[in-house]
């Protein structure tokens, strides 16, 4: 068993918190709402009011909030590292900045905190299955303490290198996801040119040499207006900071930029 902070209970951290509970180790999440407190309790899990209380007597504390910003004040504006022991794991899952992952890590030297980045592929069913992807990022010394409790709602946990790589994997990742939606947005543009109904061809291109995840999930949906509109919030926010981040580091997306556009919901386009 592990003691666990958790902060960043919502649509994919409360799954989480459930399959670290049902995993046997002892957690402590922050819950803002009175529901989420709720929530929380039912599963078995301690609720606090504060982030810094979830790292008090932590082993490891996994922090799941949804932007940069929050990462930021979560972890340099609040009294976390402060409260959590010396030796023990602050492994980031939200997708942001390398460079904030870098800035985190400095940080929590001081408290004798390691700093690992766990980025995450997938969605809140990915979790229940305990087949969560995770580009890993830190020492190996690191790495290898956290994998355990990462284990309990990720397969696989990859280590990527050095902390800051997660999200740089993660950022690739996103990238050719966003791409790969415009590219099939643009080849059922010609199926129509053709005279193919776009039902009927994602009913047969995932079983041809064109097939990926990408492609079947889309057909799964019935469309690409269909898949888009239920990714809508976190596209739209993964490819702003995939923009970001990749002009912050001096990156160039190349061919993938406008494969992204052809892709993206018209009220979210550049």
């Amino acid at each position: 068993m592990t003691r666990v902070g958790f902060i960043g209970a919502g649509r994919m951290g409360l799954p989480m918190v459930r399959r670290l509970a049902e995993a046997g180790h002892d957690v402590r999440a922050l819950g803002r709402s009175s529901e989420t407190r709720a929530a929380l309790t039912d599963a078995g899990i301690t609720a606090v009011t504060e982030a810094a209380e979830a790292g008090v007597g932590a082993e490891i504390v996994l922090v799941c909030v949804f932007t940069d910003e929050q990462v930021r004040e979560v972890c340099l504006d609040s009294a976390l590292l402060e409260k959590m022991p010396n030796g023990s794991v602050l492994a980031i899952h939200t997708t942001v900045s390398p460079r904030t992952i870098e800035h985190i890590r400095d940080a929590a030297k001081a408290h004798g905190v390691d700093v690992i980045d766990a980025a995450v592929s997938g969605g809140p069913h990915d979790i229940a299955a305990g087949s969560l992807s995770l580009f890993v990022g830190g020492t190996a010394d690191a790495v290898e303490r956290a994998t355990p409790v990462l284990r309990s709602y990720g397969d696989p946990v990859l280590h990527v290198g050095q902390a800051g790589n997660g999200q740089r994997v993660k950022l690739v990742n996103n990238a050719l996801f966003a791409a790969q939606i415009g590219l099939i947005s643009e080849a059922v543009v010609l199926g129509a040119q053709l005279g193919v109904e776009e039902s009927a061809l994602l009913g047969a291109l995932p079983h041809g040499s064109s097939a990926s995840k990408v492609m079947g999930n889309i057909a799964a949906r019935g469309s690409v207006a269909g898949f888009t509109g239920a990714v809508r919030e976190f596209l739209a926010k993964d490819v702003a900071v995939v923009r970001d981040t990749v002009a912050e580091l001096g990156g160039d997306l190349g061919a993938l930029d406008p494969a992204i556009d052809a892709g993206r919901p018209a009220d979210h386009a550049r």
